[in-house]
């Protein structure tokens, strides 16, 4: 918008000093931006710092990732490109919200859609807003747009509801391009947009959805740019929707309102040049307030010009239309008298049409009664058949008791067998998974009977709505009819006091139409409910029907019991003649063990003693005689050890030898304590 300002000569300006006591002298409320002001400062400070960078990569803020060459599509040279888009988006920003911080302080009032620094910031905004996002294939075509995220902040921050839901009841906007344009809008006017968007920053796992993992929000990057939308809770922003294309909008980044602000920086490194256009600033606005109130001023006096012209012309139109309404009051008197005749004549036509409704109302009541009854004998029919597949149930979790301990006692039986019954472990798993299955039948139908008793209760309970709406039909009924007869003794009134009375006739009348037509609401009322108790009356047939089918598939159930149950017992003889066979290979395994062990003894007492020679011993192991012709040399069996004759004269048979054969006195001892010790 174009602004008038008076020329005023730098002699006129007052000093620094001046300007000083006179903010002294004014109010509190006239010194309301120098706070502002100084925050405002601060910021600009802090920014400036990226000013250099920021305009020499601002030719490569086209957003389009440049194709590279197709001699070096290397992975480094595209992280590379992500992180100089990253650095240069970020750098606009912080140019952006600076510039636009100092305008809208400099300005001291609210902002307007139509201000350029608003839109520049918001095009930048939706720039860093769209980089990284992910391409979602629809139906239409391919979908891109940066209104997808900022819809979760709804979920995670309840405060936005508002925003979304005023963004959806906008009916201009058509694209999501478009609705995410209008929610940042609403969000910077509520001052919020910092905080929405680092809700979304602290929960990266959702943005991931929506963005690449190079992405400008996934980055460090995203957070400083929230920090930096935090000094924009200092701009009052006033922004109109409804007349603007948000769906059309061009976003193209204008560079010529940066390379203005970096000329400025350099020319305020005097101090003396800041403190003057900060005076000139001051007067300007001044200058500004008196030009705006001088135009109101302006415009109150030609609104009250145009207000006295409209009364005096609305007097002159008022005394002609006193006239006419004079003329329609006598023809009003004409028509009430012929509309008497009428109403009399229609009131006893509507007491002709509410006796022939009250005979079908009787008629359609005798029919629901009916098919009340036939209804609460299916319910009861329904609750016998119900109690029997209760008691069908407990007998099957009886069953299923009985299988989980065979299953126990078979599972123990097999932990102390399994080393020796390699063979049988194959069978003993099959049993089992025949188990599970049949418990998990017998799972499934304890959750069908479940939701069958669920179906059961709810039709007990419409049945009960049914009962309650009919006696509510009932009392509404004889309401009518105290009401109708209520009617006839004042017709019969009205009719004798005709004659003499005009006025109070016609109150009468007016009371009458308006009983007459709360009658026919309550009997189009009573119509609508007598259909919907129709309706309900066809669904609750429905459910009906339903029922009867499941329980047609109860039975079927039942028969894959009986079924079960019979391969249950098949199973039960297979266990016992598996416990038969164990049983037989658990006393084949006993004899072999005493085997072994005997086999075992046999192999240590040979291991232990070796076969001497004869030239070897000269003397009898036990006694101590010397051999000689008459004192032969005797080799023990068992021990190999050489005795004499008197020390070895015993025979026992050996598990080595199949006759019996000569034992030493030791052995014999010691295998005759071993065979008692067996037998035993």
């Amino acid at each position: 918008k174009e602004e008038d300002f008076e020329i005023i000569d730098k002699k006129q300006l007052p000093d620094a000093a001046e300007l000083r006591n006179e903010e002294k002298a004014k109010p509190e409320e006239a010194r309301w931006s120098a706070p502002i002001l100084s925050l405002a400062r601060k910021a600009s400070e802090n920014l400036a710092l990226s000013y250099g960078s920021a305009l020499k990569s601002a030719s490569l803020v086209g957003l389009v990732s440049k194709p590279g060459s197709s001699d070096n599509p290397a992975k480094t040279s595209t992280r590379c490109h992500t992180m100089e888009e990253r650095a240069n988006l970020m750098n606009m920003m912080k140019l952006s919200i600076k510039i636009l911080i100092q305008s809208a302080l400099s300005l001291g009032r609210t902002l307007d859609s139509d201000f350029p620094p608003l839109q520049q910031f918001f095009v930048v905004l939706e720039h860093c807003l769209k980089h990284g996002l992910k391409v979602k294939k629809t139906f239409i075509g391919q979908n891109k747009s940066f209104f997808g995220p900022l819809e979760l902040v709804e979920k995670l921050c309840p405060e936005a509801s508002d925003i979304a839901t005023s963004v959806k009841n906008l009916p201009e906007l058509k694209t999501a391009v478009g609705r995410g344009r209008a929610w940042l809008y609403l969000a910077l006017m509520q001052k919020k947009l910092a905080d929405y968007l680092k809700v979304l920053l602290d929960h990266k796992h959702l943005l991931s959805e929506f963005y690449e993992p190079d992405a400008l929000m996934m980055e460090e990057e995203g957070a400083v740019i929230v920090g930096l939308l935090v000094g924009l809770n200092v701009i009052d922003a006033n922004l109109c929707l409804k007349g603007e294309d948000l769906d059309s909008q061009v976003g193209v980044i204008d560079f010529s309102l940066y390379l203005k602000e970096t000329q400025d920086s350099d020319s305020k490194q005097d101090g003396g040049i800041t403190a003057v256009l900060d005076q000139k600033h001051y007067v300007e606005e001044l200058n500004r307030h008196l030009s705006c109130t001088v135009a109101d001023l302006q415009n109150k006096i030609d609104c009250l010009e145009k207000t006295n012209s409209k009364l005096q012309e609305e007097l002159a139109a008022a005394t002609d239309r006193i006239g006419s309404l004079q003329e329609e009051q006598q023809q009003l008197k004409q028509q009430n008298e012929l509309i008497r005749e009428r109403s009399e004549k229609s009131v006893e036509v509507t007491k002709e049409d509410t006796k022939v409704e009250l005979d079908t109302y009787k008629q359609s009541r005798q029919g629901l009664d009916e098919m009340y009854s036939d209804v609460w004998k299916q319910l009861k029919e329904e609750k016998k058949i119900r109690l029997e597949l209760e008691k069908e149930l407990e007998l099957q979790i009886g069953m299923k008791t009985e299988m989980e301990i065979a299953m126990k006692l078979l599972e123990k039986d097999t932990h102390e067998k399994q080393d020796t019954l390699v063979a049988l472990r194959q069978q003993l798993e099959e049993v089992k998974a025949i188990n599970l299955q049949m418990f998990h039948k017998s799972q499934n139908a304890e959750c069908s009977l479940q939701q069958k008793t669920e179906a059961i209760s709810s039709f007990e309970g419409k049945t009960n709505e049914m009962m309650s709406s009919m006696k509510q039909m009932e009392e509404r009924l004889q309401q009518a009819e105290k009401a109708r007869q209520a009617a006839e003794e004042r017709c019969n009134k009205m009719k004798q006091e005709l004659a003499g009375r005009l006025n109070s006739c016609r109150q009468q009348m007016a009371q009458l139409d308006s009983k007459c037509s709360t009658l026919e609401k309550e009997l189009k009322s009573e119509k609508e409910q007598r259909q919907t108790l129709q309706k309900e009356l066809h669904q609750e047939k429905d459910a009906t029907t339903l029922l009867k089918t499941e329980l047609q598939q109860m039975e079927g159930l039942k028969k894959e019991l009986r079924k079960l149950q019979d391969e249950k017992q098949q199973l039960k003889k297979v266990r016992e003649e598996q416990e038969q066979a164990l049983q037989e290979m658990g006393l084949h395994l006993s004899q072999s063990k005493l085997k072994m062990e005997d086999i075992k003894e046999v192999n240590k007492a040979l291991k232990g003693h070796t076969w001497l020679k004869d030239d070897e011993a000269t003397h009898c192991k036990q006694c101590k005689k010397e051999f000689s012709i008459s004192r032969r040399k005797h080799h023990c069996r068992n021990c190999g050890d050489i005795f004499c004759n008197t020390c070895s004269s015993n025979e026992l048979a050996l598990p080595s030898y199949p006759k019996p054969v000569r034992v030493c006195d030791n052995c014999h001892t010691l295998l005759l304590q071993q065979c008692s010790s067996n037998s035993s």
